[in-house]
């Protein structure tokens, strides 16, 4: 074994499990440690058994962590199989509290940005930690079993005769959809409709801030030619 060594913890609903690790080789470096996750397991409980384990291993510098929560910005969103006072809590403050060192979450997606435009149907890009996701297509999420730009593209609002409030309900629905299942940090809408966002958006109910595009309708052309300079070292 090498001596580039790590300390990961992995959290689980049943048991917190512990080891060193070799980095280069990225695999153990030793036996692993089990201990049942407390119940409740409230963060002040789970941080003393996270103590136990670093202390177990003699361990002081960085410690990674995997928790079954979604994370964003270091603030648990979710708590899958640990107590719900989770949720909420800053996930490096409460466990750095019982540890000498760092704490490094690794399921903490910071920076996830989702534009959507609302045309005739509904385009999507989600960019995470600055880096494009190709080939998303979440117009066609589904929302009451039907693909969700089939109820919330801006064109069905006018071949439906829909009125603002009309169609802000099924943009909200869409909307949720999107937000239970990516977490993002912001939302940027564009399409024909971004110019008239004060017309709808201040009917929408929602987690995450959403903003109207700066370029409204022209996002997508001046998009695509700046991706071909790009493509061509410009």
């Amino acid at each position: 074994m090498g001596s580039n060594l790590g300390l990961g913890v992995d959290i689980g609903g049943s048991g917190i499990k512990g080891a060193l690790v070799d980095l280069d080789l990225g695999v153990l470096a030793g036996e692993r440690l089990r201990i049942d996750t407390p119940h409740p397991a409230t963060p002040g409980a789970v941080g003393k058994v996270v103590g136990r384990l670093v202390e177990h291993f003699a361990w002081t510098g960085e410690v990674g962590l995997t928790l079954p929560a979604v994370i964003t910005g270091g603030i648990a969103r979710t708590a899958a199989n640990i107590d719900p006072s989770w949720v909420g809590t800053d996930v490096r403050a409460a466990l750095g509290k019982h540890v000498p060192g760092p704490v490094e979450v690794l399921n903490d997606a910071d920076g996830v940005v989702l534009v959507l435009t609302f045309g005739t149907g509904i385009g999507s890009a989600l960019f995470v930690d600055g880096r494009l996701v190709p080939n998303t297509e979440l117009g066609h999420i589904e929302v009451g079993g039907v693909d969700g730009e089939d109820v919330a593209a801006a064109s069905v609002k006018d071949q439906e005769g829909l009125s603002w409030v009309q169609w802000a309900k099924r943009v909200q629905r869409y909307l949720e959809r999107l937000e239970r299942f990516l977490w993002p940090d912001l939302i940027v809408v564009g399409g024909g409709v971004s110019k008239r966002a004060d017309k709808w958006l201040p009917l929408i109910e929602h987690r995450t801030p959403i903003v109207p595009a700066q370029l409204q309708n022209a996002a997508g052309i001046v998009g695509a030619a700046l991706a071909a300079a790009e493509n061509r070292g410009y």
